[in-house]
């Protein structure tokens, strides 16, 4: 009696699920809000496997790099309203000394993050 019950829930779920799930997806002609672009912009650097974050002359792993640009952008705030303003005041450059982060490719080539994120900015559409 119970395995009987079980394909009818399971197949009523699944038809919900179907049928709500277009909602939950964002419209294709939706603009991007800027906190989305922010998050892609932080998914961009972290997806670097190959290269590395230089932060004041040290280097660290991509998913160090995000954690570090997380918690800058958490701690201004108030400084950031778009995705530029990421750019300029928490992705480009050290705060305390004023040096430029930098991206090393595996190939030893390096781009300032900011070229990078502009990059990036630009595929996303500012």
């Amino acid at each position: 009696m119970k395995k009987r019950l079980i394909f009818p829930i399971v197949f009523s779920c699944v038809a919900i699920f179907a049928a709500i799930l277009p909602t939950f997806a964002p419209a294709q002609s939706a603009p991007t809000t800027e906190r989305q672009k922010i998050e892609l912009l932080i998914k961009q650097v972290g997806d670097l496997k190959d290269a590395k974050f230089v932060r004041n002359g040290s280097i660290y792993e991509p998913t160090t790099a995000i954690r570090f640009l997380r918690g800058k952008w958490e701690a201004n705030d108030a400084k950031v309203k778009t995705a530029r303003d990421f750019i300029d005041n928490v992705g480009s450059v050290s705060g305390s000394s004023g040096k430029p982060y930098l991206i090393r490719f595996k190939d030893g080539r390096e781009v300032s993050s900011r070229e990078f994120l502009i990059s990036a900015l630009d595929k996303i559409g500012s």
